[in-house]
């Protein structure tokens, strides 16, 4: 990966709906040879996919909860139906396996500490395995960025 493909990259993190003539011009290339990076980076699987980002606000998703979780064990099976389990609710965005006091790091978009406290009776309580868990509300986002290219 050059310069050149970095900074496709970082046009197409700005807007993944911009025209092949839009990042050529960005970069400095025609449209075809433009494209032939673009594909290239997409079959190295540098760009994963394109995506659309929602206001979780205007969707009634205006708070953020971090969930930490320890889970009473540690083999293969139980991380693995703990993982699909969370793969099957909708309002975990995310799901992190992390070192340190607790197992699991989840980030989690519900409406309001009432949605939370619906969520955690009608789906997280319910996971067998859940030793422990430990949940904070986001205040406010002081960073959100794509990766630095």
């Amino acid at each position: 990966m050059d310069v050149i493909d970095r900074k496709i990259l970082r046009v197409l993190q700005a807007d993944a709906r911009a025209s092949l003539q839009q990042v050529g011009l960005a970069v400095g290339l025609s449209a075809s040879p433009c494209w032939e990076r673009i594909k290239k980076l997409e079959q190295a699987g540098v760009i994963e996919g394109y995506t659309v980002r929602l206001n979780a606000q205007a969707l009634d998703l205006s708070d953020t909860v971090l969930v930490q979780v320890t889970l009473d064990s540690h083999s293969d099976n139980t991380l693995e139906k703990f993982g699909e389990t969370l793969a099957a609710i909708p309002e975990v965005i995310e799901a992190y396996l992390v070192s340190g006091e607790y197992d699991y790091l989840l980030r989690v978009a519900v409406r309001d500490t009432r949605d939370y406290e619906r969520l955690l009776r009608e789906r997280l309580y319910k996971i067998k395995g859940i030793r422990h868990s430990k949940s904070s509300f986001v205040l406010r986002t002081l960073k959100k960025a794509d990766l630095p290219i």
